[in-house]
């Protein structure tokens, strides 16, 4: 089995992988690929798979994706796998037309999050044909969330018949919980500095904000940091890139994520482990991940987002309320081990009919 990143950074796609790693490099022979460093190297080999870097497969498009579809061609002929899975948006397009390429039997492709939905302009509309081309060489899609699915069905870029919905999950048990007890509370948002995260509208927001109210921290980097640090106006800590995070969100009282476009991201999900109330634009599958255990807003809209942050910060009483609602949440609908049961489950049945 081999499965394809476009990355190696951290980020959801790769949290889901090195998870889904963990899980089938028990049953199966697994090869992981991806370019760049970053903690899904390790996990992959911690798990018992064999790591492939890539040099050539990277987010921009360009004329190196020829080269990186050779190079894809050669590691699947190389690997010899009876399923690829792929995943991301550059990975999704060059490995599935890769795996056609080279024949194998099983292709399938997680949709953490449409790309055409994602960006804007001709790279939006690249990526929305290139979809539609390669649903026809996959065998079955994979959305983390009903609204992916609904908009896949939309725009033909997946279709009903071979498209399920798996949701993803995360070990509740393994998540410290937060104390909820900062004085002043503080506010954490964990992502990449980058479209679709805007983070530039939660730097505007926590601007506004009362100084000494609160305390904020960002957890991540990436090509905006400049701008975000200017929105922010001195309001923010940026922390980079961390590998303490289930601590971090333990010493935080209110999780926000402002973004764009969302497939069903890990951030909120371990968030909502930890039992921190959510604050969230009204994108993707985060209606259905967050319902009642958090405050949705319009994306990029400052003002709602001010507001609900201030409501958060100003009533102790509802922070704890959403926040264990939050908990409550994940334990009963977003379940790790239900999740890989499901996909081990889909495996089986797809090898098996397998030509």
């Amino acid at each position: 089995m081999l499965i394809l990143v476009t990355l190696a950074e951290t980020g959801g796609a790769q949290t889901y992988v090195a998870t889904l790693v963990g899980a089938l490099a028990r049953e199966y022979d697994v090869t992981v690929a991806a370019y760049g460093d970053g903690p899904l190297v390790a996990a992959a080999r911690e798990a018992g798979a064999t790591y492939v870097p890539l040099r050539h497969v990277r987010r921009a498009i360009g004329p190196r994706d020829l080269v990186g579809l050779l190079e894809l061609v050669a590691l699947i002929r190389r690997v010899r796998p009876v399923v690829v899975h792929v995943n991301s948006s550059k990975a999704g397009v060059l490995g599935r037309l890769a795996a056609a390429i080279a024949r194998v039997p099983v292709v399938v492709f997680t949709v953490h999050g449409w790309a055409f939905k994602a960006t804007v302009g001709v790279q939006s509309w690249v990526y929305l044909w290139a979809d539609r081309l390669m649903n026809r060489f996959t065998t079955v899609t994979i959305c983390v969330s009903r609204t992916e699915l609904a908009a896949g069905i939309r725009a033909r870029t997946c279709s009903q018949a071979r498209t399920v919905v798996i949701r993803n999950g995360v070990d509740a048990t393994a998540v410290p919980l937060a104390r909820l007890d900062g004085d002043p509370p503080v506010v954490i948002s964990v992502g990449r500095l980058k479209q679709p995260k805007a983070f530039v509208t939660l730097a505007r927001a926590l601007a506004r904000l009362e100084r000494g109210t609160f305390r904020a921290v960002v957890v991540g980097d990436g090509p905006d940091r400049t701008l975000v640090e200017e929105a922010a106006a001195g309001a923010v800590e940026f922390l980079g890139d961390r590998r303490d995070v289930p601590e971090l969100l333990a010493q935080a009282d209110v999780f926000v994520l402002s973004s764009t476009s969302e497939g069903l991201p890990m951030s909120v999900l371990e968030a909502m482990a930890a039992g921190l109330p959510i604050v969230a634009s009204c994108v993707g599958g985060l209606p259905e991940l967050v319902a009642d255990a958090g405050i949705l807003v319009p994306p990029e809209d400052v003002d709602a987002l001010t507001a609900a942050l201030e409501s958060l910060l100003a009533s102790p009483e509802r922070r704890a309320a959403l926040g264990a609602a939050a908990r409550r949440r994940v334990v009963d609908q977003f379940s790790l081990d239900e999740a890989l049961r499901r996909h081990l489950e889909l495996y089986a049945r797809l090898i098996e009919r397998a030509p």
